[in-house]
């Protein structure tokens, strides 16, 4: 759980979107209280990137979900989607993470995806120091 501490403390955070109609209100939410905790406390507070989770591309609110996403958000989302995966789901019944539990699947092919994105767009360290 994200906590108020946690935010003024931070640089950057990624935050993930399950593709459900209730996910929206919750970003909506979160996105405010970004922006106060940025005019009050944290300027340098930044959103680095939003992960489209649970995207199944059976269902039409999936797709409506993530267009409206990044109709709004543009650049923020990212291009990788995490897709609803039973070995995903499988993973934490078997106290494992889905990466050792089946490098293979569907599933963690797009989060050793989404991590190839989200280091790209680390800042370079070198130019900090």
């Amino acid at each position: 759980m994200l906590t108020l501490n946690a935010l003024i403390a931070a640089e950057s955070l990624i935050v993930p979107l399950q593709c459900e109609f209730f996910a929206l209100e919750g970003l909506s939410q979160l996105l405010t209280t970004v922006e106060r905790v940025r005019g009050r406390f944290n300027q340098k507070l930044s959103i680095l990137g939003v992960a489209l989770t649970m995207f199944d591309r059976r269902n039409r609110l999936t797709d409506q979900v993530s267009d409206d996403v990044r109709e709004v958000l543009g650049p923020v989302v990212f291009d990788t989607v995490i897709p609803r995966n039973v070995r995903l789901s499988e993973a934490p019944s078997h106290g494992l993470p889905a990466l050792i539990y089946d490098h293979r699947c569907a599933g963690s092919a797009a989060y050793i995806a989404l991590a190839r994105e989200l280091i790209a767009r680390l800042p370079d360290i070198r130019k900090a120091a």
